[in-house]
């Protein structure tokens, strides 16, 4: 064992002497889903009879979304205060806004979330008319951004609701529910509130008759558990590095790519070469997965993982 992963080790047995007070896994879910309405809530403090992709409707919810976000702090700080939990790390830092490890944070995630995309990263080279010097020239000219910045959807799902989300759902909720349910545990209910949130999108398919209501809560099915899937997966990088910054980027760029398209890669003139991609990236990201979310490339030991009476193979 290394002198870092000795060091590691000891600052895990030091924290792991924290005893959960009595109550606080009803206190910390009750927490959890209180920041979780009020989260869903704030977007439907605006009365409107516009589709939610109207750019008045996104602005608003803008506000509603980025104040709720704005104070999840006050809610973990309130939770510590009742529960009397104490860690030798600040708020900020258990919610992952640390400067230490920040920048391994900013990187491996992502390319670690890229490679789980090969498959669908490859068919859209493929499919794109533009060439790879074309596509350096668009992102880096000015113009583009300043149109991306411009168009309110691109903003919600990019720069908006992968902050926001991450923030609320990710940052503000596993602090409290490390401590009670354990860091593993806690990487799989996390999502719960996540997915059960995008839930709402289903009372706006139906104001709006936009499909039939059993492809309406088909679809609501489907998400429940592509977002269940993501959320244990941000969840996982949040407490493997400690930080919020890689959730947000992945989230953002998950957004971008959208759920992979196997039924047209399977259609595809070139779909040996494609599938060959998505089975390669899938295996790439399974053998990839621990050693890319080490904690000793982040400064460990992490905030989260020192909440944690149990310890497992996350946080180690």
């Amino acid at each position: 064992m290394s002198d870092d992963e000795l060091t590691f080790s000891h600052e895990i047995n030091r924290n792991s002497a924290f005893v959960p007070p009595d109550g606080l896994c009803w206190l910390s879910v009750l927490s959890c889903l209180v920041l979780a309405c009020s989260y869903v809530g704030s977007l439907y403090v605006w009365r409107s009879d516009l589709p939610r992709d109207h750019p008045s409707v996104i602005k608003r919810r803008f506000t509603s979304v980025l104040v709720v976000s704005a104070l999840s702090p006050v809610f973990v700080w309130a939770w510590k205060e009742v529960t009397g939990v104490r860690t030798g790390h600040s708020l900020l830092a258990l919610m992952g806004i640390r400067l230490e490890g920040m920048v391994p944070a900013a990187i491996l995630p992502l390319l670690l979330t890229m490679v789980l995309f090969l498959g669908p990263l490859i068919q859209l080279a493929i499919d794109c008319p533009w060439s790879f010097i074309d596509g350096i020239k668009v992102g880096i000219d000015p113009s583009f951004w300043a149109l991306c910045v411009s168009d309110m959807r691109w903003l919600r799902n990019q720069v908006v609701a992968p902050l926001t989300e991450e923030l609320v759902f990710r940052a503000g909720m596993l602090p409290m529910l490390v401590p009670c349910a354990g860091p593993n545990a806690a990487i799989f209910v996390c999502p719960l509130f996540f997915g059960v949130a995008h839930f709402h999108h289903v009372i706006e398919l139906l104001r709006f008759r936009q499909g039939t209501v059993s492809a309406i809560f088909l679809s609501a099915v489907f998400q429940f558990s592509y977002t269940g899937v993501f959320g244990a997966y941000t969840a996982f990088i949040f407490i493997r590095t400690g930080h919020l910054l890689g959730p947000v980027l992945c989230h953002s760029f998950c957004n971008l790519m959208g759920f992979p398209a196997v039924a047209t890669a399977l259609e595809h003139p070139r779909r040996l070469t494609l599938l060959t991609s998505y089975l390669l990236g899938a295996l790439l990201f399974l053998l990839l997965l621990f050693p890319m979310t080490d904690p000793t490339f982040y400064s460990p030991p992490t905030p989260a993982c020192s909440l944690s009476t149990v310890l497992g193979s996350v946080c180690s």
